[in-house]
């Protein structure tokens, strides 16, 4: 166990939130003040659980990697993360900063673990990619260390190259995601080296394996290097989002996405965190569900 001193506010859920995939995530639970996570370090699988308490995050671990994921624990709560230089000049960024204390940009370090979800949400309906996700991972999972029953450490990358691709059909994968997948996972141990690259360095290897492009590299360093710049391009829902909270544009592209965000450019991801955590998006003729009330914005599900 470590006690990591916080030096400024933290947001758990704001903050983990891009670690679970699903509300029915097997391998990571979130709550206001305590989350679980089950991962797979270069030292084994493991477990932790952090507890937030005032200025202090308690974080204890399980297993042949609790070792190495306590020493990581202040890059996963954000301690890494430096908000320095972001001036955010839209009256709606300054409200959500200022709503939003406590949110950070995670650093989770597992490169494979992002890989592999953001390789099964490429280009199909969130829920229908949720939904797989959280199948997969109960499937092929392992019980993870510890004393929380029911969670799962994400399948080894062996057991995913070595699975044949029809295999994944019954978890909604068609032959190109699971080809895609099953390539990946056979190149794990090159894929795991970009923890220690710089985000551009990391998505462009990233980017080298078939079937990898801008939008998925960009989605994993975000995550897995805590990048405070990466900009998903291609993405189904972003530009619209951006443009109808930065310029009241119900509809955009790519393009009109980053001139938007180039004012913000070195903190481009914490600008989509703040919108994607308000909800905010050009209307839609079915009912939206809050996300957060206490904001006073209304949420849209999210299609890759």
């Amino acid at each position: 166990m470590r006690v990591v001193a916080l030096t400024r506010p933290l947001d758990l859920g704001a903050t983990l939130g891009p670690l679970r995939r699903t509300a029915s995530d097997p391998c990571v639970r979130i709550g206001p003040a305590e989350a679980w996570r089950a991962t797979r370090t270069p030292e084994g699988p493991a477990t932790q659980r952090i507890r937030v308490r005032g200025r202090e995050a308690e974080v204890q671990a399980w297993g042949p990697g609790a070792g190495w994921l306590l020493g990581r624990a202040p890059a996963l709560l954000g301690e890494e993360d430096d908000p320095t230089g972001f001036q955010p000049r839209h009256r709606l960024l300054a409200e959500l900063a200022r709503r939003l204390p406590g949110l950070r940009l995670t650093r989770s370090w597992a490169v494979m673990e992002a890989l592999t979800a953001s390789i099964i949400e490429q280009k199909v309906p969130g829920a229908e990619a949720r939904y797989s996700y959280a199948r997969l991972m109960r499937a092929f999972g392992d019980p993870a260390p510890g004393p929380a029953a029911g969670l799962r450490v994400p399948p080894a990358p062996d057991r995913l190259a070595r699975t044949p691709y029809e295999v994944f059909h019954r978890f909604g994968l068609e032959r190109r995601r699971a080809e895609i997948l099953r390539r990946a996972a056979s190149y794990a141990r090159r894929v795991e080296e970009c923890a220690s690259m710089p985000p551009g360095e990391a998505a462009a290897r990233l980017r080298a394996l078939p079937g990898i492009g801008a939008w998925t590299a960009a989605e994993v360093v975000g995550v897995s290097h805590g990048d405070p710049d990466a900009v998903p391009v291609g993405d189904y829902h972003h530009p619209h989002m951006v443009a109808f909270a930065l310029a009241g544009e119900e509809r955009a592209t790519d393009e009109r996405m980053l001139e938007l965000l180039e004012p913000y450019r070195g903190h481009r991801n914490r600008v989509l965190r703040l919108l994607l955590l308000s909800g905010i998006g050009p209307p839609r003729k079915a009912p939206r569900m809050a996300l957060n009330a206490g904001l006073g914005f209304r949420s849209k599900p999210r299609v890759h």
